[in-house]
């Protein structure tokens, strides 16, 4: 008679770094494109995106929200262990965020700042697929 042992797969170690080094990226850029967004000036911001001139103020400034909420989103939940699954939603959030600016962008004729969003994509699906399947936070227990 044998006796099997089952043993739980564990995240490699190099998966677990790669995540949170995607997740620290996405919170700075996302956290950083937000705040900036917010608080700078349409104008000056215009010569930077032009497509901030082209639409409401208002528009500019619940997509800074959006951001700032998903580079928030994406790693507090995380780092504290308090309501970790949120961070799988942020990275949703942001996976559906990036769709959406390469749609808007490319159909604006603007492929060149592609790119980033394409990379911020992956970095998103990673995260996503990373922290809802193979290493998931455990929540903090009180």
């Amino acid at each position: 008679m044998s006796t099997t042992i089952l043993e739980t797969a564990t995240p490699g170690r190099a998966l677990r770094a790669g995540l949170w080094a995607a997740q620290i990226l996405l919170a700075f850029v996302f956290i950083s494109a937000g705040l900036y967004k917010l608080l700078t000036p349409i104008p000056q911001l215009a010569a930077a995106m032009p497509w901030t001139g082209q639409h409401s103020e208002t528009f500019v400034r619940s997509i800074a929200l959006v951001d700032l909420a998903g580079g928030i989103g994406i790693l507090l939940p995380a780092l504290t262990r308090i309501l970790p699954r949120l961070t799988v939603l942020a990275a949703l959030g942001c996976s559906v965020l990036q769709v959406f600016a390469l749609i808007f962008h490319l159909s604006r004729g603007e492929a060149e700042v592609t790119p980033l969003n394409v990379v911020l994509l992956a970095l998103s699906l990673f995260v996503l697929w990373g922290r809802n399947s193979k290493a998931p936070i455990r929540p903090r227990q009180l």
